[in-house]
């Protein structure tokens, strides 16, 4: 696999980071829990359209989004609810209610497919910032790999207080023993539970992109970068991105 090569960026970059992207389009490209391969591929191409669409150009600059009504400029690949979730979490993250999610992520998709769903957007995202951030192109995405989900249910999945259904430390066991650190554990990776294997992507790509997990409640923890520099960064970036949590 010979994607993620840095050579034309404006810093150098670790070898751990093209490795870990490349793990991740690997992934992409796989069926997942819920997801086929050719639909994850499908997602990841959605990411990337919604940044040229004009309905959520027009919603992102109303005073409601839902005071904006029109249909999304889609690649016809995904259903229209789908469509509605990838857009909307890509392009106005920030607006996002419990009730948009009851219609659109619960019981227009189902709260399993919307949390692959978001991991797979997650994860796009990322990967192509970092190569905006660097001034360099994006990569192409993968060619889908056949065969069907696995449309596995954890079963130490229940409701909290988290839109959906998450794995409490105390209920990973069997299969999903390896899911987290023992002691404290980040809620944005607890967030992607009842999908065991969208916390290991996140996590495995976090690794290289911020800290391994292990290090992430150390505050001497840090790379080229001191972690209250890394901290001061994420903060502002944040801020930016106008994330609500």
């Amino acid at each position: 696999m010979n994607e993620f090569k840095y050579a034309a960026a404006c810093v150098p970059v670790r070898e751990d980071i093209p490795n870990a992207q490349r793990r991740a389009w690997q992934r992409l490209a796989e069926p997942g829990t819920w997801w086929t391969g050719r639909e994850r591929v499908a997602i990841a191409a959605e990411v990337r359209q919604a940044r040229c669409c004009a309905l959520c150009a027009e919603r992102k600059a109303a005073l409601s989004p839902d005071a904006v009504e029109g249909q999304h400029e889609s690649l016809g690949i995904l259903s229209e609810t789908a469509v509605e979730v990838i857009h909307r979490v890509t392009t106005d993250p920030a607006r996002l209610s419990r009730s948009w999610y009851e219609q659109h992520g619960a019981t227009g998709l189902g709260d399993a497919p919307y949390v692959e769903l978001i991991g797979t957007v997650v994860m796009l995202i990322s990967i192509d910032e970092f190569h905006r951030g660097l001034g360099v192109p994006v990569e192409p995405l993968p060619e889908p790999v056949t065969g069907e989900p696995t449309r596995r249910r954890p079963p130490g999945a229940q409701p909290e207080q988290a839109w959906v259904p998450m794995i409490a430390e105390s209920r990973a066991t069997g299969t999903e023993a390896d899911l987290y650190v023992r002691g404290r554990n980040a809620n944005v990776l607890r967030a992607l539970s009842l999908v065991p294997d969208e916390v290991r992507g996140l996590r495995d790509l976090s690794a290289a992109h911020y800290l391994p997990v292990e290090q992430l409640f150390d505050l001497r923890a840090g790379r080229s970068l001191e972690r209250a520099q890394m901290e001061l960064i994420a903060g502002r970036v944040s801020a930016l991105n106008e994330c609500f949590y």
